[in-house]
């Protein structure tokens, strides 16, 4: 229900206002009355049934010293009449305010004149507005609403639903908040990152792990819980619209239980508890309170039965009662059981403070005050509680407060609100009888008790509706004949408009009134319905989405008109109020509309019908086709509804090649086959149908479990039993007559005499003629004439199809009994009749009766046909042939033109056996299947005997035909090793192994390449037996075997039990013990003998797999089997960073992480394994509850125990001591410091200020997650430990840091700089405890100290640069020291001395090399290798003209050639085209001095000037490595490192300083590391061959922008002068990969092609490519165009006239873009060079000023600039005739708008 509010009865105010507080009502140093309070104590008198107030009612002192105060409130819903007051209420009000008046006089002379003042003040007043005085102790009654719940209030709810991603819960008065799924508990919020991270990464084992949570799982409908409000969001919509309230709540402990400490559970204390841990005996529950580790322990026969086990999940929560205090303050007992959680009597009495009871807690309450409109009480004393008119009963249960409950009595009941932040605290309590049971409540239908909602459902109208009691101002409870469920009528919903008001014994809403409603709600907290007297809302048809009945037909008004990305999207129709569906543009109407927007208009009414719901999503779908809304088929939604032979209107969604999805009504879906399209052939249903057409169907098959609904346009009773008898009776080559009913070119649709059967007859089967002869026996067939004598060729059950032929030829052969129909009628030699089916380049194929088919081989045609086209056949054709030979297995046979016989093979004799063992056989053909006989072993293979039964007859004894008995076998890796070269053998015969394939086939299929396979077996040797090998489909799952070991791969072992059956043992079946499972090939050698059994076998896919593990061993591994410490073997099914996991079974599998990989860290590697490898594990721990399982692979686990052990094992069950000194792996990198996991789930957390002895600012870059970390135990308290990893702590020869007292004067130290001001430096010294010190400027260079303290220090040094110094003084009370970077300071360091004046001191690099060679090398080239945005190092050498005179240096440099491998100097933004090259992004450097000076204005990098060396830069490796250890995310410097390693003849250490580089460079700056991906191509173009350059390319395109990267290669290809590489690069690849979405390729491209290959056609031709390809978009067609007409009036090959030509095409095609008049008279002028054609500037010019739209601002900036030309060129008439133009324009602009003007008035 919602909120409800009051207006004030006699002695009361106006509900409209607000009531002051006591101090406004009198003065404030009256003094209180001793004995009596004021008469508004019993401000709440009754009236009596005429409406009047009785005398006993009047009002008399009291001695209870509590006044009640009964707050005036708005209504929640503030409509109607409000305000309005009867006059009997009017006179009450001022009779009681002029005793308030006198009351005051009498109590306080002193303030008499004040006093007077305000009575009459309250004269002047509206009598509406006089209030009585209020009591400063008083306490107000108030109703929860939406304005009072504010973020941390607790309220109690109830479940109301149960969605997927949230949950609603009802609050008191009819308010409703939600729950998201992520604020249920941390818990449950880890779990759902953890599916979404299994997701991300699509594990295989996701099916073997969490499923899903489903919050269905975790609560119930009507379960109560405590919810603490996090926000209240009112997103009132425009006036008049309606107001949308989300409350948003949030169910965590740690908020659920906020202002509930460890001293405040008590027995009764009701907690919210999470489940974190399923026990054997209960559940491990988390309540975290603030401040304290209390936990929560719920046995489970503390578990109520109407929580199912299976709700108990980890994350779960529910409202928990504290069944004792906790013991030793960790745990405490909780219980759900509802005799005891719902009882009254259950209240805290041990409650020491207020702070225990939170809503869900029952209390004992003394009340204190009663009023018709709530209790006021106490609770210990102190706690003020009130139960508002809903609560009290007052409201919806009619109860009088007065009679049932009397002031100083005690009353049960229970918390449901408190708010934070109220100055005095006060709870809501609830004296519902189903409230304060905790159980929803129930209706009473029939002496049974139901749910309220079951008996009246949401939506329904009720004719009586009987008004039980009348609250003015707030509304109506109303009896709905429902008995124990009152309904509630807001005064807002009591009818449409305006609400006069609302009288208790007058009016038409007055007692006992009987009403018209409808339910609109039903709020399960408070136990009420909510109803509407609203007579819009009865008659309204649907309230909500879930009432809205699929297939329903409504009226509705087209409310707007959707436009999405792809145009017109359909349109929205409002059906209710408040309720809008969408017609999808396919379901606007039967016919395919072209402009439906012109078609429907906004406010338009039309006729729909509903064809699917989604309450959840709040949609409605809807169609307005006339064959759906005017169809009185049935509406089939579901598989219930459907029958076969159902008629029914559908929609096709979906065309495929093999048929169409059509959509019915809801959610159904049938599939339509092709071949039930229609009664004749359709080869593509997109030739017959579209997407969104209605159709008729039938229904032809459904099946509901699997969810498949098969339809079909055929009608089932055009095609009776009659039919169906017919068509089964009638025969393939049988003669019939029919009647013609239809007649096409290509058939002759008949209709046979007997059945009434449809048949085609195809034109080609008229006549055995030629086709033209054909054509004229077509011409003479009509409409209802007879053809006799037509034979059956073809005949199709399903399609319900016949197929006849009048060819004489076969009707003849029918006749004769000659038709061959089937295999089987075939014969050898047969001449049979036939006819053409295709004809291939190679053969024909012809046809026979039956779909029966032959091959016509070109070589057995006639040789004069061989050579003509098609072999001088066609298709249809009637053709004589004969049979040359048959193969039935495969249904196949090959004919041939009588009289051209095949080529026949000459048979070879059979060959007689020669020293054959067994005297009896004479030749091969005595050796049949079952014949026993003799042969000698001639070699022993592993799987194998190859033997001899004749010289020239040869076979083998499979190693599975050897022994019948496991015993047999003496050597089981070895079975064949009894047998020897020479021994003869009994065998016998079973058929035929091919040698090429390795495949057991029949004695009938004997070849060169065969030999005979035998058998040894002795079961095999005796007369009479059945000696066939075991086939697959005779194996039965659980059947044992011998195998032999046939092949062995990683995972498995392939074995033979046959020679014709081959299965699969998978590794972790192959072996009992695992040790054989780490090395499958040394464990089961190729040929060795197994006992085998059958698991699964599936004969269709043959497969078979088989286990060699001993019976009982190797049943599936299950949660309940896996036991800590069993050994296991696993396979590795997915690897991390961090983890490999392992599947043990198909149902068990766990993560191995870092620390349980290795005995040492150091070699905790997840590389080292490989996806699908055998690992051996050991079983640490098991959740079964939660299916989680901790594995080790480290070696002392699964080996030896007595295996070194580096870093011991850390489960949860490790005694850890403080001081212990242990290494982990780092889990998280927090702002609160690193979490180290250990082992398991122990994991130690190490403080910020416990990471390093040194001071790091940016301490998060010194650590990442899964490093090693070494440290120490400090501290173990409540399960969490702590760590340190300073040195200091960790180190027993710890070096301490430096301190202000180790600093001595001359002591070298390095540091980096700190801050940089102008006087100076300040540098953090290496090493230190945070000690730093100043190097002022005049210590920085040794120039003259004039000179030196002028100098500005930031120009010398940045922030972070690092430093060498020299202490020059310690100042030790200060704490200050002084520091010098003076290169003279360091001459006895092994450095080149050589350096600027104004530079400081190098670091020392610890790279070592021989100065000498290093300058020998510096003169070996001057290649210098540079990347894009890069220049060379300017020297600094005299001061301020430092600049200029580098800038004179670089132009000599360059002006002497130097090869510079950069990239390139092509322009790919064609800046040239656009005549301002100085706007575009420079590419490369080296184009033209004019951009080598824009080259030499931007921004120097500021570098390390400590690391600068003299004036010729770096010269060796050392300086090199010395630089970037300053700078070494600078490209620019490994560039020249790059440059410098080739020069030296090294190309291959240049590589790996490019590699380096790739890799040190910070991945944010791409732009410096793209530097050097191009200045590596570039290395590899120059020098590199195609497979490294290739290498390296497809790399950076990895690792930067693809199209980029493709370009710089080109640009590279170009400035090198390999123009054919660079083509070849732009046709092949930048083109087809890039030239859909960039302009700027076929530019680039068409400029290389004019500038540099002379190739204009080929350029020109670039233009149609590219307009084919971008398409005709205006905004790339101008972009495009106009660039490529400027390469005709820029490049040397050029044609300007062509260039004219395209800018003229634009002009006429976009005349108002008036910058292109500006593009082309650019052109003009600049090209032009010393000789312009002044007629053609000057027509263009005269042509500009006629451009259609040209605006007057664009006129006279054209206008001024062609008086500035004529200036230039001296023509003072031209600039006359310009400015008399100019006028003349004006002119006849201003007559222009003058007519405009005139016309539109």
């Amino acid at each position: 229900m919602s909120s409800l509010k009051r207006k004030e009865g006699p002695g009361g105010s106006s509900a409209s206002k607000t009531a002051r507080p006591a101090s406004e009502s009198r003065p404030s140093k009256r003094p209180k009355p001793s004995g009596s309070t004021k008469d508004d104590t019993k401000s709440s008198a009754k009236k009596g049934k005429d409406g009047k107030q009785s005398k006993s009612d009047a009002p008399k002192p009291s001695s209870n010293p509590t006044v009640s105060l009964l707050k005036d409130e708005e209504p929640l819903f503030p409509r109607g009449g409000a305000s309005v007051l009867s006059p009997l209420e009017q006179k009450q009000i001022q009779i009681q305010a002029k005793k308030d008046v006198l009351f005051e006089q009498e109590s306080s002379a002193a303030g008499k004149k004040k006093v007077d003042k305000v009575s009459k003040k309250k004269k002047r007043k509206s009598e509406a507005d006089v209030k009585p005085a209020q009591s400063e102790d008083s306490v107000k009654i108030e109703s929860l609403n939406f304005k009072r719940l504010v973020r941390g209030s607790l309220v109690l709810g109830t479940v109301c639903a149960i969605n997927n991603y949230d949950i609603s819960i009802a609050l008191p008065n009819n308010l409703v908040g939600h729950v998201p799924i992520t604020m249920i508990s941390n818990t449950l919020t880890q779990r759902l990152e953890a599916m979404e991270a299994r997701v991300k990464n699509q594990e295989e084992e996701s099916d073997s792990e969490d499923v899903g949570i489903d919050l269905n799982e975790l609560f119930r409908v009507g379960q109560y819980l405590r919810a603490y409000v996090l926000s209240t969001i009112d997103e009132s919509g425009p006036v008049g619209g309606k107001s949308k309230k989300h409350i948003k709540l949030s169910l965590r402990p740690e908020d659920a239980n906020s202002g509930l400490s460890a001293q405040d559970v008590v027995p009764n204390a009701t907690l919210m508890a999470s489940v974190a841990s399923v026990e054997d005996h209960g559940f491990v529950m988390d309540v975290n309170l603030e401040g304290s580790t209390l936990r929560g322990f719920l046995s489970k026969k503390q578990l109520d039965k109407s929580i199912s086990e299976d709700t108990m999940q980890q994350g779960a929560v529910m409202l928990c009662m504290a069944t004792g205090k906790p013991a030793n303050g960790k745990v405490v007992q909780l219980s759900t059981l509802a005799d005891k959680l719902g009882s009254v009597k259950a209240f805290p009495a041990e409650a020491t403070t207020i702070g225990t009871f939170l809503p869900g807690t029952a209390v004992d309450a003394l009340i204190s005050d009663i009023s018709q409109h709530g209790l006021v009480g106490k609770v210990m004393g102190d706690l003020d509680v009130t139960a508002d008119l809903v609560h009290s009963g007052a409201g919806p249960d009619g109860v009088d407060l007065q009679d049932k409950y009397k002031i100083g009595s005690r009353v049960k009941a229970r918390v449901i609100c408190s708010f934070p932040e109220q100055d005095k605290p006060k709870r809501y309590i609830s004296l519902l009888p189903h409230v304060a049971a905790l159980k929803p409540k129930v209706a009473d239908k029939d002496g049974e008790e139901v749910e309220p909602l079951e008996t009246l459902p949401h939506s329904t109208k009720i004719d009586k509706c009987t008004v039980e009691r009348v609250e003015p101002g707030i509304g109506l409870f109303v009896d709905v004949g429902i008995s124990g469920v009152p309904g509630f009528v807001h005064i807002s919903k009591v009818k449409d408009g305006k609400v006069d008001g609302l009288f208790e014994n007058s009016g038409p809403f007055k007692v006992g009134s009987v009403h018209p409603g409808r339910v609109i709600g039903y709020n399960s907290f408070d136990g009420t319905y909510l109803i509407s007297f609203e007579k819009g809302v009865i008659e309204q048809p649907f309230l909500r989405v879930e009432d809205i009945p699929i297939g329903a037909v409504v009226s509705g008004v087209v409310e707007k008109l959707v436009v999405n990305e792809f145009g017109f999207g359909g349109v929205l129709v409002n059906i209710a109020d408040g309720i809008s569906g969408l017609v999808p543009t396919m379901h606007l109407s039967d016919v395919q509309l072209q402009n439906p927007e012109k078609k429907f208009r906004e406010g338009m009414k039309v006729k729909t019908r509903v064809l699917s719901t989604d309450p959840s999503k709040r949609q409605v779908r809807l169609t307005l086709k006339k064959t759906l809304v005017n169809s009185d088929a049935p509406a089939i939604q579901s598989y219930d509804e459907l029958a076969v032979g159902l008629q029914a209107p559908g929609t096709i969604v979906a065309l495929l090649q093999h048929g169409a999805i059509v959509q019915f009504y809801g959610e159904l879906k049938g599939f339509l086959p092709i071949s039930e399209m229609s009664e004749a052939y359709i080869r593509d249903p997109k030739e017959h149908f579209r997407v969104g057409q209605t159709i008729t169907i039938y229904v032809s098959s459904f099946d509901p479990d699997a969810e498949k609904l098969f339809v079909s346009c055929k009608d089932p009773s055009a095609f009776g039993l009659e039919k169906q008898l017919a068509l089964k009776k009638l025969q393939i080559g049988d003669l019939v007559t029919a009647k013609v009913t239809q007649k096409t070119d290509n058939d002759v649709f008949v209709e046979l005499a007997d059945g009434s059967l449809k048949a085609i007859l195809p034109v080609g089967h008229l006549t055995d003629k030629s086709v033209s002869k054909t054509q004229s026996a077509l011409k003479k067939i009509h409409v209802g004439q007879t053809l006799t004598d037509l034979v059956v060729l073809q005949k199709n059950e399903g399609r319900r199809s016949i197929t006849v032929s009048q060819k004489p030829s076969l009707v003849k052969a029918s006749k004769e009994g000659n038709l061959l129909k089937t295999i089987e009628d075939v014969r050898v030699d047969a001449v049979v009749n036939s006819f053409v089916k295709n004809i291939t380049p190679t053969a024909a194929f012809v046809q026979f009766a039956g779909m029966l088919s032959a091959l016509l081989p070109k070589s057995l045609i006639t040789p004069e046909a061989q050579n003509q086209p098609s072999f001088g056949m066609h298709t249809m054709q009637s053709l004589e042939v004969k049979v040359v030979s048959i193969d039935r297995d495969l249904g196949r046979f090959v004919v041939a033109i009588p009289g051209v016989a095949p080529e026949k093979k000459e048979e070879k004799p059979v060959e007689k056996a020669v020293n054959a063992i067994d005297s009896s056989i004479t030749s091969v053909l005595d050796l049949t299947i079952g014949k026993i006989t003799q042969a000698t072993v001639a070699s022993v293979k592993e799987t194998q005997l190859n033997v001899r039964l004749a010289d020239n007859i040869q076979g083998r004894i499979d190693i599975s035909q050897v022994y019948d008995n496991w015993n047999d076998i003496s050597n089981p890796k070895k079975p064949l090793k009894d047998f020897q070269p020479k021994q003869v053998v009994p065998v016998r015969v079973l058929g035929v192994h091919d040698a090429r394939n390795h495949r057991f086939l029949p004695i009938t299929h004997r070849s060169s390449h065969s030999v005979l396979e035998l058998s040894a077996k002795l079961s095999d040797l005796k007369e009479g037996e059945d000696c066939t090998p075991l086939a697959l489909d005779a194996i039965k799952v659980g059947s044992t075997y011998i195998g032999f070991v046939n092949n062995v791969e990683k995972n498995n072992l392939w074995v033979n039990l046959s020679p014709a059956v081959r299965g699969r043992i998978n590794a972790s079946e192959a072996s009992d013990d695992l040790a054989d499972l780490m090395d499958l090939s040394k464990s089961f050698p190729i040929g060795s003998a197994l006992k085998v059994r059958v698991l699964a076998v599936d004969v269709e896919k043959q497969r078979l797999d088989l286990s060699a593990r001993t019976p009982g061993s190797e049943n599936q591994l299950t949660w309940q089997k896996v036991e800590p410490g069993m050994v296991l073997v696993g396979r590795i099914t997915k690897l991390s960073d961090n983890q490999v996991l392992v599947h043990l079974s198909d149902s068990v599998a766990g993560p191995i992480f870092l620390p349980d990989l290795a005995d040492d860290f150091d070699e905790a590697n997840t590389l080292k394994h490989a996806k699908h490898e055998l690992i051996r594990v050991a079983v640490v721990d098991v959740d079964r509850s939660n299916k989680k399982i901790r594995l080790s692979a480290r070696p002392s686990r699964v080996l030896n125990a007595s295996l070194p052990v580096k870093d011991r094992e850390i489960t949860k069950n490790s005694k850890l001591e403080v001081g212990e000194i242990i290494r982990g792996f780092v889990k998280n990198v927090s702002d609160k410091g690193l979490f180290v996991a250990l082992g398991g789930d122990v994991v130690a957390m190490v403080q910020i200020r416990n990471l390093s002895d040194a001071f790091l600012k940016e301490w998060k870059d010194h650590f990442q997650v899964d490093q090693i970390v070494k440290g120490r135990i400090i501290s173990i308290a409540e399960g969490r430990i702590e760590m340190s990893l300073k040195q200091s702590v960790v180190e027993k020869d710890f070096v301490p840091l430096l301190t202000f007292a180790d600093l001595k004067v001359g002591q070298v130290v390095t540091g980096r700089v700190r801050k940089v001001e102008h006087y100076g430096a300040f540098i953090d010294i290496d090493g230190s405890a945070n000690v730093s010190g100043l190097c002022h400027r005049s210590e920085m260079t040794d120039r003259p100290k004039e000179q030196a303290k002028t100098l500005d220090a930031r120009s010398l040094y940045n922030e972070k640069d690092k430093v060498k110094a020299t202490v020059l003084q310690v100042d030790a009370k200060q704490k200050k020291i002084s520091l010098g970077l003076k290169p003279s300071y360091f001459k006895d360091d092994d450095y080149n001395m050589d350096v600027d004046d104004d530079e400081g001191a190098p670091l020392d690099s610890d790279a070592d090399s021989d100065e000498d060679e290093d300058e020998d090398m510096s003169d070996a080239g001057e290649a210098v290798i540079t990347g894009t945005d890069t220049y060379a190092n300017d020297s600094d050498d005299s001061g301020e003209d430092g600049e200029d005179d580098s800038d004179v240096e670089m132009g000599e440099q360059e002006a002497q050639g130097a090869t510079g491998l950069d990239a390139g100097g092509f322009d790919w933004n064609a800046a040239m085209l656009d005549g301002d090259a100085g706007s575009k992004k420079r590419v490369a450097a080296g184009d033209d001095e004019g951009k080598k000076k824009k080259q030499r204005r931007e921004p120097r990098i500021q570098v390390d000037k400590t690391a600068e060396l003299d004036i010729n830069g770096p010269q060796t490796s050392s300086d090199f490595e010395r630089l970037l250890l300053g700078q070494p995310n600078d490209s620019t410097l490994w560039i020249q490192y790059i440059a410098f390693q080739y020069q030296v003849g090294d190309l291959d250490a240049a590589r790996k300083v490019a590699e380096r580089a790739i890799k040190t460079i910070n991945m944010k700056e791409e732009a410096e590391k793209l530097n050097v991906w191009i200045a590596y191509l570039n290395l590899e173009v120059s020098y590199g061959t195609d497979e490294t350059l290739d290498d390296v390319f497809k790399r950076a395109c990895t690792y930067n922008d693809e199209q980029e990267v493709y370009e710089r290669l080109a640009s590279i290809y170009i400035q090198s002068g390999k123009h054919s590489k660079a083509e070849d690069l732009f046709d092949e690849k930048i083109l087809k990969k890039f030239g859909s979405k960039s302009v700027d390729v076929w530019v680039n491209y068409a400029h290389f092609l004019h500038t540099k290959l002379g190739k204009v056609d080929k350029a020109r031709e670039l233009l149609k490519r590219a307009s084919q390809v971008l398409g005709t978009q205006a905004h790339l067609y101008l972009a495009l165009v106009p660039k490529f007409a400027a390469l005709e009036f820029r490049s040397p090959n050029g044609d300007r006239d062509q260039g004219r030509t395209l800018f003229e095409s634009l002009l006429a095609t976009y005349p108002k873009k008036f910058d292109l008049w500006n593009q082309l008279l650019d052109l003009e002028i600049s090209t032009a060079g010393d000789k312009p054609d002044v007629d053609v500037i000057r027509d263009l010019f005269g042509r500009g000023t006629k451009a259609k739209g040209l605006k007057p601002k664009q006129a006279k900036a054209w206008f001024k600039r062609w008086a500035t030309w004529e200036e230039s060129r001296g023509d003072s008439k031209g600039k006359e005739r310009v400015a008399a133009r100019a006028q003349e324009w004006v002119r006849a602009k201003g007559k222009k708008e003058e007519v405009a003007g005139d016309d539109e008035e």
